[in-house]
């Protein structure tokens, strides 16, 4: 408990006080208690399962008591499942009175959202697209007291600073909510049926496969993070010249891509081959990686392989897509004067054309061991210099227009701070290191 800062315990108890709040007007003589009890039965099943098995939060039971019951019967809805899971981390008391705190004021202001806009009847009267809209307002609120409070944790425990706190969360709610909530209406509809509980049940069903594949997709993207995130580090302790280099390349490919107007799949994938580009370097011998002063012509020939290395390591891990292409011809150039096989023009594949300036420019804006970091404009003129003959000049506007908007924050990812001659290779235009 002596862990969690005292303001995060101040926010859960004035949380947990709220919710308390909300069940003083429960009307005891008038409360479904049966229907609670099984809802409230039913919700602590599903939550065992899902948290067990695959991990997140599982609503359309707590939204269709938010269409049933009163709201401060509602409430009641989520408080045994949370009270009697598992808690992995200390302090359990602390997490515990919070899970059934948070969702108990969410499930309260859905229920009491869709009584005021007469969802009550709607339901009762199985008149279903009337009751889309009360239905809609609720699963809004919920989202939004969940929001609400997610942020305000994370800025009472000083996660993040106060002005970030709420900032993306709103925005991945409502989507996986609203499927959440038209089951939790389905069951509700059905429940107020002369079919009863049990027809209401059946709507778990598909719910339960559509969460298991989910889940199985969030896995396998994890698996694929895990991976990317080995080869990475396998990078980087192999060549402590380019530590950090390879996630900021990623950065700019994704900010290159966005400007391109390109789908989210997509940046994705490219993300992946700025992050991967160079994972062909733990096919180069250390030493001349750490070199320090000029490569012989053999030596460079060698280096100049790792384009080729990294295809093949990679060729095999089918999520990565045209990455693989990218982590091949990231080092030709526009005028063919690259390597390894000397491609021009529109024969380098977009997302290496991406990828080539992205790693250009972060090589120039990085203090490295051997050259201190030139500032952003000096580096955008000189990618700006050499576009059309290096560099796709599409791709030097994108960059140059992103970095408009969102700036760029360069950082030091040598080992050493000294300054010397250049280990390894540069480009005779950037001093990108190869």
């Amino acid at each position: 408990m002596d862990a969690v800062p005292a303001r995060a315990r101040g926010f859960v108890a004035a949380v947990a006080l709220s919710a308390v709040l909300c069940l003083l007007p429960l009307p005891v003589a008038h409360t479904p208690w049966e229907a609670t009890a099984l809802l409230a039965a039913l919700y602590a099943a599903c939550e065992h399962a899902v948290r067990r098995r695959f991990g997140g939060t599982f609503y359309p039971v707590l939204l269709a008591g938010a269409f049933l019951l009163p709201p401060a019967a509602a409430a009641l809805v989520p408080v045994p499942a949370a009270l009697l899971s598992p808690v992995e981390h200390p302090p359990a008391l602390l997490r515990r009175v919070w899970r059934a705190a948070q969702p108990a004021l969410a499930v309260w202001a859905a229920a009491r959202t869709h009584r005021a806009l007469g969802g009550e009847d709607a339901v009762l009267g199985s008149d279903f697209p009337s009751a889309l809209l009360p239905a809609g307002a609720a699963v809004l609120a919920f989202c939004l007291v969940l929001t609400a409070l997610d942020g305000g944790l994370r800025a009472a425990a000083g996660l993040v600073p106060l002005r970030r706190a709420w900032r993306g969360l709103l925005a991945r709610s409502p989507a996986p909510v609203a499927v959440h909530g038209l089951a939790g209406l389905m069951m509700a509809v059905l429940w107020r049926s002369p079919y009863g509980p049990v027809a209401a049940l059946l709507v778990l069903l598909p719910m339960g496969v559509s969460w298991w594949v989910f889940a199985l997709y969030h896995r396998e993207r994890a698996a694929h993070q895990a991976t990317i995130r080995a080869l990475v580090q396998a990078v980087d302790i192999k060549d402590g010249y380019t530590r950090g280099h390879s996630e900021r390349v990623g950065h700019a490919s994704v900010l290159i891509a966005r400007e391109l107007g390109m789908d989210e799949d997509r940046v994705e994938v490219l993300r992946f081959a700025g992050i991967l580009h160079d994972v062909g370097k733990l096919g180069v011998p250390t030493r001349l990686l750490r070199k320090d002063g000029p490569l012989t012509p053999e030596e460079r020939r060698i280096i100049e392989l790792h384009p080729e290395y990294g295809h093949q390591m990679v060729r095999g891990i089918s999520f990565l897509g045209e990455a693989r292409a990218a982590i091949l011809h990231h080092h030709e150039r526009l005028d063919g004067s690259g390597y390894p096989y000397g491609l021009a023009g529109d024969r380098i594949p977009e997302s290496a054309r991406i990828v080539a300036v992205a790693d250009a420019f972060d090589a120039m804006t990085s203090t490295r061991c051997y050259s201190r970091a030139r500032p952003v404009e000096a580096a955008v003129a000189e990618l700006e210099r050499c576009a059309g003959a290096h560099f796709d000049p599409r791709m030097v506007g994108a960059l140059v227009r992103a970095l408009r908007r969102s700036g760029w924050h360069p950082a030091v990812t040598a080992d050493e701070p000294a300054y010397g001659t250049a280990p390894a290779e540069r480009t005779p235009s950037t001093g990108a290191p190869r």
